[in-house]
């Protein structure tokens, strides 16, 4: 009987520590698809950029539906040219049942090229990022809801916005 409880502890402390992992691996994957996606943006690549998004994906404020975000991405890359998506680490959370979380990030956009001495450095350091770059550009605040779907993170909504305080 000593010897199945020893059992049943050891299975126990496996399970939590593979759903740990579990945790590790998906907040991975999410900051690796949020890379790619201010990725895509620079590149102007909105087809590939949608790809990133869910069934019923929305966009606020708006609300906008997917085809309505592709023509504002649209006529956005062709204004504003060239640019470059500079952010600190994302603050993301996974659900416990490991199928949805939400990732928060601030940026700045800015014109291709344009160096910000320090702000790379900054990049694990989100408090000090955001106090050197709002001196340098606008800040936006960029909230997103995530599924997983078939092992693969999408977003089922965005919400953009200018940088309103210092709250995490």
């Amino acid at each position: 009987m000593h010897k199945n409880r020893i059992h049943a502890v050891v299975w126990v402390a496996l399970m939590l520590a593979a759903t740990a992992c579990g945790r590790k691996d998906d907040g991975a994957a999410i900051q690796n698809m949020i890379a790619k996606g201010a990725e895509l943006a620079e590149q102007h690549e909105i087809g590939d950029l949608m790809r990133l998004t869910a069934e019923g994906f929305k966009a606020t404020p708006g609300p906008h539906t997917a085809a309505q975000v592709r023509g504002i991405l649209f006529a956005a890359f062709r204004h504003y040219g060239a640019f470059d998506i500079h952010y600190p680490r994302p603050t993301v959370t996974v659900d416990e049942n490991g199928n949805s979380g939400s990732a928060t990030l601030y940026l700045i956009i800015v014109s291709r090229g344009r160096a910000i001495p320090g702000l790379k450095e900054l990049y694990e350091d989100p408090r000090r990022w955001l106090q050197t770059a709002s001196e340098k550009a606008d800040l936006y605040k960029l909230e997103l809801d995530l599924i997983k779907k078939k092992g693969d993170w999408r977003v089922r909504q965005a919400t953009l916005d200018g940088f309103k305080g210092w709250g995490f």
